[in-house]
């Protein structure tokens, strides 16, 4: 089990290294703080760093990204986030990643539509912004 100290550690890495992919927009990011054989389980993004770096040269200078709530469990971390440039609509997801020797070393994710709050049942917001 990972002491408090070391899910913390991987929660400051995940957030730097989804910071630095999706906002400052960093290839090099990804060669100093995901794994060598890191594994993805979105079905439309192939294995490895390479994979990622490409999505990067082709983002639409309007993508943006914004973190919410992070929670970390020992070597897992999740993010809530919000898309905007992704698809035709702003994307709501919790990302999931996993560590392992000090490197981001699994990703899997849930993406949805984001629905304003005036058009939904509960009039509720699907994302909230940052909360930690």
């Amino acid at each position: 089990m990972a002491s408090s100290n070391e899910t913390e550690r991987n929660k400051a890495l995940v957030l730097a290294g989804i910071k630095g992919v999706f906002i400052d927009r960093d290839p090099t990011v990804l060669d100093r703080l995901f794994s060598d054989d890191y594994r993805q389980h979105n079905p439309s993004i192939a294995n490895g760093t390479a994979a990622i770096k490409a999505i990067l040269q082709v983002l639409s200078p309007d993508f943006s990204y914004e973190p919410g709530l992070v929670m970390a469990d020992g070597d897992f971390v999740m993010i809530h986030g919000r898309y905007v440039g992704w698809g035709p609509k702003p994307m709501v997801g919790v990302d999931i990643f996993r560590v392992s020797n000090g490197k981001i070393a699994e990703h899997w994710d849930v993406l949805q539509e984001e629905v304003p709050a005036a058009q939904s049942a509960n009039g509720n917001s699907m994302f909230t912004g940052r909360q930690v």
